[in-house]
């Protein structure tokens, strides 16, 4: 198998992951579109590591799973304190910033 069509893939898993981030309203569902880009993103640094036959691409693809499981957490909180507060998790009822 070509790592083309890993390339391939990891752009569809990204349109996808972007996709749901636009369309759905649902901050839980958008956290999920998330997630799904930056698994993309993984796939291609990992692509081009192979390619290049070096691991900087493997130890940034680590870094970046760290971080997204951060921002896990960090997301499913807010979106919790949010839902005691409001009851809903939808994205365009939220204006906690506002005056």
């Amino acid at each position: 198998m070509s790592l083309a069509y890993y390339l391939l893939l990891a752009a569809i898993l990204f349109t996808l992951g972007a996709v749901i981030v636009m369309v759905r309203r649902s901050a839980v569902i958008s956290l999920m579109g998330v997630e799904l880009m930056l698994n993309s993103a993984n796939l291609t640094l990992v692509t081009f590591s192979r390619i290049h036959g070096e691991v900087a691409g493997e130890i940034m693809a680590f870094f970046v799973m760290i971080v997204a499981a951060a921002e896990v957490v960090v997301g499913l909180a807010i979106i919790v304190s949010i839902f005691k507060s409001r009851a809903t998790t939808s994205v365009d009822d939220v204006n906690l910033l506002k005056n």
